[in-house]
């Protein structure tokens, strides 16, 4: 899985005008599943975004997790993470997971921050979203759960 983590002083998606998942003070998820994933990685990623240290503590330093700062977070799907632009000019969507393997670990990841008590809202699978967020910071960091990057 790919994730692109951005701290957020509030975001909310949109599915043709309306609101489906709206947080404040938190995280936004846009969540890539490649056809090799698997509900543990779904897991480990969820830990691991849970508790990325990128909210500032008493003195200024980031050194609180979402679980610390009391967040909520907002995961959106999007499938063109695995994009490969490495030939030509179309991206190839190759590694990408199918939707209907792609939509259970979607799903999985999200019950997995809900399980940690983290206040989770999610966008529409396969929806065209609008999405709106105010970057904190700005804060933006890429994970991946082969730790290519």
């Amino acid at each position: 899985m790919r994730a692109v983590v951005q701290r957020v002083k509030r975001a909310e998606v949109r599915v043709e005008q309306e609101v489906v998942g709206r947080i404040g003070f938190g995280i936004v998820i846009l969540l890539g599943v490649g056809k090799d994933d698997t509900e543990a990685a779904g897991e480990a990623l969820a830990e691991k975004i849970a508790n990325l240290r990128v909210f500032d503590d008493a003195e200024g330093k980031m050194n609180r997790s979402l679980l610390d700062a009391g967040g909520q977070a907002l995961c959106v799907s999007q499938f063109t993470l695995y994009g490969d632009c490495r030939k030509g000019r179309r991206p190839s969507y190759d590694q990408a997971a199918a939707p209907d393997q792609a939509l259970p670990l979607y799903e999985s990841f999200v019950k997995s921050l809900r399980a940690r008590g983290i206040l989770t809202e999610a966008g529409r699978f396969r929806a065209m979203m609008d999405v709106e967020l105010v970057n904190d910071g700005p804060v933006t960091l890429l994970l991946d759960s082969d730790r290519l990057f």
